[in-house]
């Protein structure tokens, strides 16, 4: 019994990493269950087994993504630390994850190009996300007095969308700052704006 469970496990590690190799190199709109079948070399009958359609197949691959996100949110930071040397890692590490795992790059790739809506909502999920811990970082300093009383989510999307924009946005024509140079000016422009009096 332990055997067929573990192969049976076995067998859907196979079909998600097979799905995610497919929307990572077509996208989500030209993935079909065929195609994830054909990559993980079983029938589509097994797919289905495990997985009722292409959407629930999606949720699971992001919100394994998402588990890594969030494993990598919270290795940034130091409790040694202020809010601010926290922030300047973690807006580096998310973002540099963000830019170079290839499946986040294929499906803004694909919002950007097509507008699909489930690779749409894919991102958006990937941005709570990340929106949400940064949500969570300014709340606890502010109960630590290292930010003065503003609106956590408020100011969570502000330095996301800050940061961001700098680092993806900057003008063509100029020789972008490095991540690390935008995640400390982010740091130290909201530094004096939001500290504590």
């Amino acid at each position: 019994m332990a055997e067929r469970t573990r192969k049976s496990v076995d067998r859907r590690q196979q079909i998600v990493e097979a799905a995610s190799q497919s929307f990572t190199m077509f996208g989500y709109k030209a993935t079909t269950m065929e195609l994830v079948s054909k990559i993980a070399s079983v029938g589509k009958g097994t797919i289905y087994t495990f997985f009722t359609t292409k959407e629930e197949l999606f949720d699971e691959i992001m919100d394994q993504l998402i588990g890594e996100l969030r494993w990598i949110a919270q290795r940034s930071i130091d409790p040694e630390r202020t809010f601010f040397a926290n922030l300047t890692t973690a807006l580096h590490e998310l973002l540099q994850f963000s830019e170079k795992h290839e499946l986040i790059v294929k499906l803004s790739q694909e919002v950007r190009d097509v507008g699909t809506p489930a690779a749409r909502a894919g991102i958006e999920r990937l941005e709570q996300t990340i929106l949400s811990f940064l949500r969570e970082q300014v709340v606890a300093a502010i109960e630590k007095r290292e930010l003065r009383q503003v609106d956590p989510t408020m100011t969570a999307v502000i330095m996301l969308k800050i940061y961001v924009a700098l680092s993806t946005e900057w003008p063509v024509h100029s020789d972008p700052p490095s991540k690390e140079a935008i995640a400390s000016y982010v740091s130290a422009l909201l530094q004096d704006g939001l500290r504590a009096k």
